[in-house]
C-alpha cells in the first residue's frame, strides 16, 4: 500500500504547508536530510491552546501531537515534491510539550505523534525522539515538534 493510499485509509487529507510565524522558513533540506521546523498543534485551523496537566489531559496532549503529526507530513509531502515515497527514513522527533510543573507524561503526548508516523510509514516511521516539558510555547500552543528526515 502506498503512503497516499495509507493517509486516505486512515481518513486523513493533509492540510496545506503552515506559512512561518516569524524569520524562519518550514524546512531546509542538506543534502539527503531534511530539517523540519518546529510545527505548533492546532485544532479547527487554529492554536490549539492549553498546558498539559492543567487545563489538558494527556489523552488531550495525545490528540493535539496526531494533529501537529498531520502537519509534519504535509509539509513532508511539499519538500519532496508530492511524493511521501522519497522518504526514507524518519530519524527524530524533538517534542516540546507545554505543561505543568507536576506534569510529567510528556512522553506519552509525544506518542500520538510517534505512533501516527510509525502508522502511516511503517519501519521507516520508527524514529529517535526527546520529549521536553516547557513552561510555555509559542502562542500558547500545547505541543510543537519538530522533525528531521531522511530523504532521496
Amino acid at each position: 500500500m502506498s503512503i497516499q493510499q495509507k493517509l486516505q485509509s486512515l481518513n486523513i487529507t493533509l492540510p496545506a504547508v503552515a506559512t512561518p510565524a516569524a524569520a524562519y522558513v518550514m524546512y531546509v533540506r542538506s543534502g539527503n536530510t531534511l530539517y523540519v521546523s518546529g510545527h505548533i498543534a492546532k485544532k479547527e485551523g487554529k492554536p490549539w491552546v492549553g498546558q498539559l496537566g492543567r487545563d489538558m489531559t494527556t489523552e488531550q496532549g495525545r490528540e493535539a501531537a496526531r494533529a501537529v503529526a498531520i502537519d509534519l507530513m504535509a509539509t513532508l509531502n511539499a519538500a519532496c515534491d508530492g511524493d511521501l515515497g522519497r522518504i526514507r527514513r524518519i530519524v527524530k522527533l524533538v517534542s516540546l510539550v507545554n505543561s505543568a510543573p507536576d506534569f510529567t507524561e510528556h512522553h506519552l503526548v509525544t506518542n500520538g505523534c510517534s505512533e501516527l508516523l510509525s502508522e502511516v510509514f511503517g519501519d521507516v516511521g520508527k524514529h529517535a525522539r526527546s520529549a521536553f516539558g516547557v513552561a510555555q510555547l509559542p502562542l500558547g500552543s500545547c505541543v510543537e515538534i519538530e522533525m528531521i528526515a531522511e530523504i532521496v
